[in-house]
């Protein structure tokens, strides 16, 4: 609970009292690997923060295939804002890859929280910009270089990841298959 504590106080905007008003309302829940936070067709009515483990965020392609968009790691809030905004069904899912801690609150406790701390809005707004900001940098190397030169990236940004997401996963979030995937792990390992 106290990285939560930590992220809730990003920036300073809500005060100690603010933020012992608030964390009372987050439950806690465990995710077991394969587990859904959300799924395809579901509307997203709770924001999540991911105390330990790692969620993928990924969507079906048009052959039928899952495709990773990207992964959700601890101290980083974790919601399909589309879905959540605007009350629509949700395009992606949301799925645990390991076991994984995230603490809850649903989308009316976070409304009626808002009005009593109307600093939350603000909050959010700041947070949600911070994440989204946070997304375009972590995906640019998808878009330049070579197969190896992406999971070379992949490994100098995300270690932790390579060591703990299965090998499928991380060959659909670099657009390779799992095949190639192997090859180059071996190339890079020699």
């Amino acid at each position: 609970m106290e990285k939560l504590r930590t992220a809730l106080g990003f920036g300073g905007i809500l005060n100690e009292k603010e933020l012992d008003d608030i964390l009372p309302f987050y439950r806690h829940q465990l995710f077991k690997p394969g587990e859904a936070f959300l799924s395809i067709g579901q509307v997203s009515r709770e924001i999540g923060f991911i105390d330990k483990g790692i969620v993928r965020v990924y969507s079906i392609s048009s052959d039928g295939e899952e495709v990773t968009k990207y992964f959700m790691r601890p101290n980083q809030f974790v919601v399909d804002l589309e879905s959540y905004y605007n009350d629509s069904p949700a395009e992606s899912a949301i799925q645990a890859v390991i076991t994984t801690d995230v603490y809850t609150m649903h989308r009316q406790t976070w409304l009626k929280l808002a009005k009593r701390v109307p600093k939350l809005y603000i909050l959010m707004k700041s947070l949600t910009e911070a994440a989204l900001l946070n997304k375009i940098k972590d995906n640019d190397f998808l878009n330049f270089g070579t197969a190896k030169n992406k999971y070379q990236a992949f490994l100098d940004s995300y270690p932790d990841l390579a060591l703990q997401v299965p090998q499928q996963y991380i060959a659909s979030y670099l657009k390779i298959t799992p095949q190639s995937l192997s090859r180059i792990r071996r190339e890079i390992a020699n």
